[in-house]
């Protein structure tokens, strides 16, 4: 049988796959999403931020959005790739939370909101090598190794 940890990682890891593929999926089924708002909006870094909106570079920062979300999300829910795909989309999260003003990053938050868990519980994936429980990154390392 299998044990609390496996399942709890397990269903930690797909139920956030599910997560950020819905938030992926509905951005790149969307045509007129962008996240031009988002970035204007920026309470911090709003040089860098700014120029993630410039029109030169938002269609890049749409697409590496949309996607990067989507296939994060798939990579979860299938448990493949996810001691790469979890850091970077902790990464995208630490981004979208710097972005926020300090300390109160919205309404309901005092410094810590969603962003920071998200950040975090996809460390708690990659570290814990949860794609190998009942995920695909099982069957890459019987494979090689």
């Amino acid at each position: 049988m299998a044990s609390y940890k496996i399942l709890s990682l397990t269903g930690l890891r797909v139920a956030l796959g599910g997560l950020f593929f819905y938030a992926g999926i509905t951005k790149v089924a969307n045509p007129d999403w962008s996240a031009a708002g988002y970035l204007k909006g920026a309470e911090n870094f709003t040089g860098f931020f700014g120029w993630l909106a410039s029109p030169q570079v938002l269609p890049l920062t749409n697409f590496l959005n949309e996607w990067g979300l989507t296939l994060l999300g798939i990579s979860l829910i299938l448990g493949i790739f996810v001691r790469l795909s979890a850091p970077l989309g902790a990464a995208m999260m630490v981004l979208y939370y710097v972005a926020l003003s300090f300390p109160f990053p919205n309404e309901h938050a005092f410094i810590f909101d969603e962003h920071i868990v998200y950040a975090l519980a996809l460390l708690v994936l990659a570290s814990q090598h949860a794609g190998r429980h009942y995920g695909l990154d099982a069957v890459i390392k019987s494979r090689f190794s």
